[in-house]
């Protein structure tokens, strides 16, 4: 609002200038609103005679007579700007709290600025700007002030808002739980104190399996205690770092797209990724996609370079008609409309002339496939004639390239694309590469190298963005001052295609997603899930939060090196010297012991220190450790840009990590096939806090196994990785207390994440209770005193109404919870005890066991997959136990029709119990009978039940034999003398 020191107009944008005295004009004494003297007098001839910001009358008299004086002791506006510069800034200020809304609204809400300007426009028939912006301020801010010095009053406002839920929905909830916690209290009481004799195993087994689901319900049902949602505002956003006239001050960020063999994960996914990335809705210069291959595979290579081509095209496509989604593949599949809100005339033609580029884009990605399917004796061999250096996955030099970016090609309309960058670390026999986690790490080092942008995004290879403003949406997190100054991360759920309507195996996991996460943003934040997921790079160094405290040092060493920034021997440090120092400390106070260098003076100490304990943490790279002393990204200027591939090259080799804390420390966490929730378990430890963000439009899609093998295959993984962390130094039992810095709700939630695969042993037992109840005729239940059925019914009821109140807040509905928990049981019966064991011997004996999947008949229908039956050991479990409940069933109505109707009455709660065990393993024999000639399976299981019930009945009536006095025969007994 200022120029030289002389205000402008705030309706046409020209100065104020002077009234015939030579003194700055004053339309309005009491606010000293800017307004020139032609404004002026424009406003008090239409009849406007208040001034439009505090509403005082104007003094008609200025027309005439020249400035008057302020009344009272009230100074003029030019004597507060002659006075002070700061006067000046202030009073900038106040003009600043009205600009954003001046086109819209005066100080009572109505629409007349707009009319006033445009009026005034047509009066003095000149080209004149409307209300000027606070951002186009000449004077440029410095990047170390703090974000909320940002003059526009909508960059202002905080860019996401938390809402807590409704009290009529929480305090109800939360009642409810307490209540049933209550509940639980007197029913093992009733339990305990109500032993039957008669069948005392069974009761002991029992009562052991209830107290454990009881233990596992609170871990599952407390961190559930302060559910929020969240809402970003991306125009706030843009409106506080996209400034027109001003370079755009977005945070930059390195994508992450990582695959190991194009066989298994077919390159045109992994393609649409990229692609979906590359056309994001974000400042291209601040995008970069690195694509980490772990297999070496020259398939994935020449994918990529076809890839980068169709970008050229595809990109600028995207960009002009704003279309969603960006990945093609899932685009031109969808069956919707996709004229609606189209209004260029072209868009059809370019339409159509796009799907033909992309179908002859799969033709060609499908010949690499083809070809790919048989190696060559003497290797694959790259179009220049030579050898592939990846020929050997298990042995080969780490390989970078860069196919697009500002020193690559821009697309068909010249404008700039985000950087694409192909990476293979380097392996060799002998080193231990740690799978998705060092590949990972891999990335971090490389990125650091090449683009070192603040934030990063992973993302499997099989999830590409549906919603192309999903960085934006983590930037209102990231970004704002208020709010991600202690983020570690903000993780977006997973949402996925491909499911049938009925979510046989709960693939959509909504229940987890819309519930547990949520829950758990209330508290220290989600945990993180492998992908879909924007880091903050510092969190991933090992460092923690600004706002949180060093931890105590232990050593003199470690304070010599605290002070170092205070040495006499150094002159004063500039603000970024000195954060730069604090991160150091912070870091060696987390990770080092710093009580092995003597005989130096405390300045040359305290910097031998730092070198080596910086090397000593992220390995010998200099480019690499410069890199994470810059919260703000960037690549150093100090580095020659010539060496950074060389660099980047040696970072990705293979002993790079040799005794540093990669994997120990920083990065992905190594120690687990589940490094997701080892490294934000780490991440939470350290004091970071993370957010969970569910935009309307889901940010990212996927793909999940429908067929039921596969459904368990990845759930034994998920278990097995449990299980691993639940042996390991990082267990939440007992890991991080020393710092006091993650919340004991949050703890539970991590305990809940590593002891799940434990309930597989009570729970089978439980299940097997109900078939060996009604073989033998004994119940775990005593007969029922009054008392007992009121506990037993308000447990049942206290079930139904917490599921209800979870359903009533979350929005989830009532099938996709009954889905969840039917899986829950089919799940820990067969992996999760298969984890349990496997891990035990892989942790305990050193024995890493596998397991098989054999497809036995396949579909060529929708959903064939679905259909398909792979046998595997992990079915073995369930089926045992149908067989057994059903088997169970029929010799309990057996038993009933022999023993008269005595019987019924005790057989009928047996018979529910079976009935929960099967109902619950439903899905199971459904995907195990497959299509059955398309006869439903609920068909066949109720004939045989049927069949055999009625069998037995008929057996017992004996329509086809004649009765016989039985006391008749008796007295023939005795009669006969043997």
């Amino acid at each position: 609002m200022m120029d030289s020191g002389v205000p402008v107009c705030h309706t046409c944008g020209e100065q104020v200038g002077q009234n015939a005295n030579g003194e700055l004009f004053v339309a309005c004494h009491e606010c000293n609103f800017p307004m020139c003297k032609s404004c002026f007098e424009h406003e008090i001839k239409e009849g406007r005679k208040v001034c439009l910001r505090c509403g005082s009358p104007y003094n008609e008299n200025l027309l005439d007579d020249g400035e008057a004086k302020a009344p009272g002791n009230q100074s003029t506006m030019a004597s507060h700007l002659n006075n002070s510069q700061d006067v000046g800034i202030h009073a900038r200020h106040i003009s600043s709290v009205s600009t954003v809304d001046s086109e819209l609204n005066d100080e009572s809400g109505n629409p007349i600025w707009k009319n006033r300007v445009e009026s005034w426009k047509d009066k003095k028939n000149k080209k004149k700007k409307n209300a000027p912006k606070p951002e186009k301020e000449p004077a440029e801010i410095p990047t170390e002030q703090q974000m909320e010095e940002k003059l526009s009053a909508d960059a202002a406002e905080p860019l996401s808002i938390v809402f807590p839920l409704p009290r009529n929905k929480l305090t109800p909830y939360r009642t409810v739980i307490i209540m049933r916690l209550i509940i639980l209290g007197l029913f093992f009481h009733y339990r305990i104190t109500n032993p039957v004799d008669s069948a005392f195993g069974l009761w002991i087994t029992s009562v052991i399996c209830e107290i454990w689901f009881a233990f596992s319900w609170v871990l599952d049902q407390f961190p559930k205690w302060c559910p929020v949602n969240r809402e970003t505002y991306i125009d706030r956003l843009s409106a506080r770092y996209e400034r027109e006239g001003e370079p755009n001050q977005l945070a930059a960020v390195d994508f992450f797209v990582s695959t190991v063999d194009p066989l298994k994960e077919p390159p045109l996914i992994t393609a649409n990724t990229v692609l979906s990335i590359l056309a994001l809705d974000y400042p291209m210069d601040k995008v970069s996609c690195y694509v980490s291959d772990d297999g070496a595979s020259m398939l994935t290579f020449e994918s990529l370079v076809e890839t980068a081509d169709f970008a050229r095209k595809w990109v600028p496509f995207c960009k002009k008609f704003s279309i969603e989604p960006r990945a093609p593949e899932f685009y031109f599949s969808q069956k919707i409309d996709y004229l609606k809100d189209k209004v260029q005339p072209s868009f059809v033609k370019e339409r159509r002339a796009m799907k033909r580029d992309y179908e002859e884009y799969k033709v060609r990605i499908n010949a690499l496939v083809a070809k790919a399917q048989k190696m060559p004796e003497e290797g694959w061999t790259m179009q220049d004639g030579t050898p592939w250096p990846g020929n050997n996955p298990r042995d080969h030099p780490g390989m970078i390239q860069v196919f697009l970016g500002n020193t690559g090609a821009c697309d068909v309309e010249g404008n700039e694309l985000p950087r694409l960058v192909y990476v293979s670390r380097e392996k060799r026999p002998g080193y231990q590469h740690h799978k998705k986690a060092g590949a990972e790490n891999a990335l971090v080092r490389v990125s650091a190298v090449l683009t070192n942008a603040p934030y990063i995004l992973n993302l499997d290879c099989d999830h590409y963005v549906n919603n192309s403003k999903a960085v934006r949406e983590a930037m209102c997190i990231l970004m704002d001052p208020q709010v991600g100054r202690d983020v570690c991360f903000v993780q977006f759920p997973q949402r996925f295609d491909g499911i049938d309507k009925s979510d046989r195996y709960a693939n959509r996991n909504v229940v987890f997603f819309d519930v547990n996460m949520k829950g758990l943003d209330g508290i220290q934040g989600p945990v993180y899930v492998g992908t879909g997921c924007v880091f903050n790079r510092q969190a991933l160094y090992g460092y923690g939060p600004p706002s949180m405290p060093s931890l105590p040092k232990s050593s003199p060493s470690s304070s010599c090196f605290s002070c170092c920034c205070l040495s006499k021997k150094k002159p004063a440090k500039d603000p970024a010297e000195v954060y730069r120092d604090a991160k150091r400390e912070d870091l060696n106070a987390a990770i080092f012991n710093l009580t092995e260098i003597g005989n130096y003076d405390e300045y040359e100490r305290s910097m031998l220190i730092s070198q080596m304990s910086f090397e000593k943490t992220f390995g010998l790279s200099s480019v690499f450790i410069e890199s994470t002393l810059m919260p703000n990204g960037g690549v150093p200027e100090s580095v020659n840009p010539s060496i950074l591939i060389k660099e980047a090259i040696h970072v990705i080799s293979c002993g790079y990590e040799e005794k540093t804390e990669w994997g120990k420390e920083i990065g992905w966490i190594y120690g687990s096939i589940t490094e997701d929730i080892l490294t934000g378990f780490k991440m939470h430890c350290r004091g970071w806090r993370s957010i969970y963000c569910m935009p309307l439009r889901p940010c990212f899609k996927g793909s999940a196994p429908i067929n039921l093998s596969d459904r368990l295959h990845q759930v034994l993984r998920w278990a097995l990785g449990s299980v691993e962390i639940f042996l390991s130094r990082h267990c939440p039992l007992w890991y991080g207390f020393g710092g006091g810095r993650l919340k004991w709700l949050q703890r539970l939630a991590y305990i809940n994440t590593i002891v799940y695969p434990f309930t597989s042993l009570p729970l089978i037992a439980y299940c097997t209770l109900p078939a060996i109840c009604l073989l033998t005729g004994k119940f775990i239940i005593p007969t029922l005193s009054n008392l007992a059925s009121m506990l037993f019914l308000g447990l049942f009821i206290s079930i139904i109404v917490t599921a209800v109140l979870e359903l009533r807040w979350s929005g989830v509905s009532i099938e996709d919870l009954w889905r969840n928990e039917q899986f829950w049981v089919i799940g820990g019966v067969s992996a999760h005890l298969f984890a349990v064991f496997q891990g035990l011997l892989k942790m305990l004996a050193g024995i890493d066991t596998n397991f098989t999947v054999t497809a036995k008949a396949a579909d060529d229908t929708e959903f064939g997959e679905l259909y398909m039956v792979k046998w595997t050991t992990l079915l073995i479990p369930p089926t045992t136990l149908i067989i057994l409940n059903m088997v169970g069933v029929v010799a309990g109505f057996s038993d009933a029709l022999n023993k008269g109707y005595e019987a019924w009455g005790p057989l009928f709660g047996k018979v529910f119990f079976a009935f929960w065990v099967i109902l619950h393993l439903y899905p199971f024999l459904k995907g195990l009978m497959g299509r059955q000639n398309r006869t439903p399976t609920i068909v066949v299981l109720w004939s045989v039940l049927l069949a055999s019930v009625f069998s037995l009945v008929w057996v017992k009536i004996n329509p086809f034999v004649s009765n016989v006095d039985s006391s008749a025969i008796a007295q023939t007994c005795i009669s006969i003398d043997c």
